[in-house]
């Protein structure tokens, strides 16, 4: 047993007992804390020092979803100090001065420094940042086609499309309903550009969370006893310019965004 890297590699070290004296109600429970490290080996009264000292230096802990971002996080900045920036800006739509990138999320401008550190006159959160660190570095700098599909049509949206529903699109369309500015702030605030076509949708609008990753959001309101529809979609490009897991993690990111600015406006309890 090289690693101990799941609850089941812990409990099977253990006597099954369920003596509650580590102060938790089944082994298995204790196997699943020492994992999370919330518990030691050390802790179970009934495991010898030997087998202790022969496996502690081995379990590999689980982290929680911060701590995964973190390490993300620091990942991405190591490598984009091997980014050439001054090379790079034409690719990503972005400028460079003073040995920076200064991108456009939002309408607003993101200044990166070659140690991925980040400054902008919004507030800057995770989910948005750790996008931006995966344009830099993986962007094709492909223009966009003008073609719009939704999620799960992208090359592998399919994966992720469930999660894409249930934490991006029906967030952003209960926004949408209890909100009414929300399309004006999007304008206003986020530089969002009203599409005049033939889409038949109430509402359509474009977003440019990234310069080469747009976003298009059709909203069609409550009608008699028909409740409303609300989708998100991307150019057909997107992946080339970023990956799935970034593409979702902005679209997430962005939808908190505006649930914070309802909150605060005490539309959205």
């Amino acid at each position: 047993m090289s690693q101990l890297n799941n609850p089941l590699a812990i409990y099977k070290l253990l006597n099954k007992s369920n003596c509650r004296q580590c102060e938790l109600a089944t082994c298995m429970a204790f196997a699943a804390a020492v994992i999370k490290g919330q518990k030691h080996l050390g802790d179970c009264p009934h495991l010898e020092r030997n087998v202790i000292e022969q496996f502690d230096g081995k379990i590999v802990k689980q982290m929680n979803l911060e701590q995964q971002l973190e390490h993300t996080l620091e990942q991405l900045k190591r490598k984009i100090a091997t980014i050439d920036f001054s090379l790079s800006a034409e690719r990503l739509g972005a400028t460079f001065s003073g040995d920076k990138l200064t991108i456009k999320c939002l309408g607003k401008d993101f200044t990166v420094d070659s140690e991925g550190n980040i400054i902008s006159e919004c507030h800057v959160n995770i989910w948005v940042v750790i996008p931006l660190l995966n344009y830099i570095i993986s962007s094709a700098g492909n223009n966009v086609s003008g073609k719009w599909v939704p999620f799960r049509e992208l090359k592998n949206g399919m994966r992720l499309n469930p999660l894409f529903e249930q934490r991006c699109e029906k967030p952003l369309k209960q926004v949408a309903d209890t909100y009414p500015n929300l399309f004006e702030d999007m304008i206003y605030i986020f530089s969002g550009k009203p599409v005049v076509n033939s889409f038949s949708s109430d509402i359509s609008l474009v977003l440019h969370p990234l310069p080469k990753v747009p976003m298009l959001i059709r909203y069609d309101k409550p009608e008699n006893e028909l409740e409303s529809k609300l989708k998100i979609f991307f150019d057909t490009t997107a992946e080339d310019n970023l990956n799935i897991e970034s593409i979702y993690f902005l679209s997430v990111g962005i939808v908190t965004m505006f649930e914070k600015i309802t909150i605060r406006h005490g539309k959205l309890g």
